[in-house]
């Protein structure tokens, strides 16, 4: 289909309401809400309600709203109203209301708004998680959105599925670089006028706060949250490049202060913004691994594999020893394969087995993983076996300067056999084969998802000794470059499918989200594209279907429908 339309701010797919899409304009002093409405982490009774509220003016103290929750469109059936809610100056005048287990019904869709005064935001729609006997379940999945990457139309086409129960955002949910011409995504941004606000990378309170505020600005992310709960986790650009839990790849403390004052701050501007519940007491902000348990038919497992516990990566041009110029590949694997090496840590992952035992002592035929980073073992395609030594210089000659000199390094490095990337969990082989074994132990072989990567992944998980322990669907991005855009004509999908065994299929270069449906016979992934991020109208479609089943063994490989 072709779709031409922002995306829908207020009530979506319920017929006509009174209710007005957007805020009221401010007049007179009257306050505003121009970045929408958001729920996340919902349970069978509840859900977190968020907003932001615009103030006519940013020093006259806390405003008081109020949040109106729906059987309808029309709001003729209020079931629950909360009142003399806050949206405070020292949270940025953001609201994030949790019902805490209470006033709704399972597996329920209700409609929901705030107001201030006169002024109404716009309609949200929220669906409860289901108890007891569940024939099926829809999810989006979503990941990376540089707003200055291009238009968020993966977005406006998610808001428009006629079904969608909620959404599992893999993060990189903003971007911290800033408006130079070099910049990450700037030739677009420049081309399409989305430039970065504030126009330098992020680094003080107020920064972040208004690089998330500009993100949610963006109509089609807005209809987006407005079309169904959110279950979110972030991945390293929620802070910085590359971030571990010491550190990122783009924060120089000497120039840029503590890394963990930035940390701290970035989550901050996280939780503020975020439709998403704070953790408990007792842990710190890093703690953003949770479950989420839907009805019977399945449990979803949110994990942290950035802040808690992640080893800094490694680094062919810092950390592959060169001898006599030769590149010293032994040295390397035995750095990469040291057993410390880890993303979960011990706590983290001790947490996710005894909540997938629990699931599986619950007999729900399905155990899903809400995971960052591309798990499946993948290494660099050999270019040289097919292709001439001229195309291959034809092919570089062709790429863009700043990444010319980088590909060419990559292609000799893949002549060795490496990993395709560090920052997945093939920079870390021995936590990977821990948490293997936490799936053996706990006796679940689930779906696992991931993002990251701008690419698309359908992928059979196997353990070092060659057993089945997963399978794998990686959503591309929403708008961030893709690799295979770097390097076009060069089909590295394709490539990276033919040279490893755990890759089933690969799309480098596409860019949308995955619809997964669950039912107790199968989990079915289908692969939706957008046919451009550079305008509209742009035209929606499955780029293919896959299916994962059960047989006596457990899961199947995925196959394609």
């Amino acid at each position: 289909m072709t779709i031409d339309r922002r995306g829908l701010l207020g009530l979506i797919g319920a017929g006509s309401v009174a209710t007005p899409a957007f805020a009221a304009p401010a007049q007179g002093g009257a306050v505003s809400f121009q970045h929408g409405v958001a729920s996340g982490d919902p349970d069978m009774y509840s859900a977190v309600f968020w907003t932001r509220v615009t103030p006519a003016d940013a020093s006259g103290g806390d405003i008081e709203i109020t949040l109106e929750i729906a059987s309808g469109g029309d709001f003729a059936n209020i079931v629950r109203t909360s009142s003399g809610l806050r949206a405070r100056a020292s949270r940025d005048f953001t609201v994030k209301h949790d019902l805490d287990g209470q006033g709704l019904e399972p597996a329920t869709e209700y409609f929901y708004r705030f107001k201030a005064g006169e002024v109404v935001s716009p309609v949200g729609r929220v669906k409860t998680l289901p108890q007891g006997s569940t024939a099926d379940v829809v999810l989006g999945v979503a990941s990376c959105q540089l707003y200055p990457g291009g238009l968020f139309n993966a977005y406006d086409a998610m808001a428009k599925e006629p079904r969608l129960d909620a959404v599992v955002h893999l993060g990189d949910y903003i971007y911290e670089y800033g408006a130079e011409p070099d910049d990450y995504g700037l030739s677009t941004g420049a081309a399409l006028s989305r430039i970065p606000q504030p126009p330098h990378e992020i680094l003080t309170l107020e920064d972040y706060r208004l690089r998330h505020a500009q993100y949610k600005s963006d109509p089609d992310l807005q209809a987006a949250h407005a079309r169904a709960a959110f279950i979110c986790v972030w991945d390293d650009h929620e802070v910085a490049n590359d971030a571990w839990s010491m550190g990122a790849e783009n924060h120089t403390e000497a120039t840029e202060g503590a890394y963990s004052e930035r940390k701290a701050t970035a989550l901050r501007a996280y939780y503020e913004w975020m439709p998403i519940r704070e953790p408990k007491a007792g842990l710190s902000l890093d703690h953003i691994n949770r479950s989420f348990e839907f009805g019977d038919l399945a449990t979803l497992a949110m994990v942290e594999t950035r802040l808690l516990a992640r080893n800094k990566q490694l680094d062919y041009a810092t950390d592959m020893p060169v001898v006599d110029g030769v590149p010293d590949l032994a040295a390397f694997n035995e750095t990469l394969n040291a057993e410390d090496r880890d993303l979960l840590g011990e706590a983290q992952r001790d947490w996710l087995k005894g909540v997938l035992a629990a699931s599986k002592a619950a007999n729900k035929p399905w155990q899903v993983l809400g995971n960052q980073v591309v798990m499946a073992r993948v290494m660099g395609p050999d270019v040289t076996k097919i292709a001439s030594k001229e195309a291959i210089n034809d092919m570089l000659a062709g790429l863009p300067e700043e990444v010319r000199a980088g590909v060419g390094q990559m292609i000799q490095l893949f002549k060795l056999g490496v990993p395709f990337g560090l920052d997945s969990w093939d920079g870390y082989p021995a936590g990977r084969e821990r948490l293997y074994a936490a799936f053996k132990e706990a006796g679940v072989q689930p779906i696992v998802l991931a993002g990251d990567s701008h690419a698309y992944w359908v992928n059979e998980l196997k353990d070092a000794a060659g057993e089945r322990r997963a399978a794998e669907f990686g959503t591309s991005a929403i708008s961030s470059p893709s690799p295979g855009d770097a390097v076009a004509p060069l089909p590295l999908g394709p490539l990276l499918s033919a040279k490893n065994d755990e890759v089933v299929f690969c799309d480098q270069t596409a860019k949308g989200y995955i619809l997964l449906t669950l039912t107790p016979e199968r989990v079915e992934a289908k692969l939706q594209s957008v046919s451009t991020i550079m305008a509209k109208p742009y035209a929606a479609r499955t780029l293919s279907t896959w299916v994962v089943t059960r047989d006596a063994d457990g899961i199947t490989a995925p196959t394609k429908l």
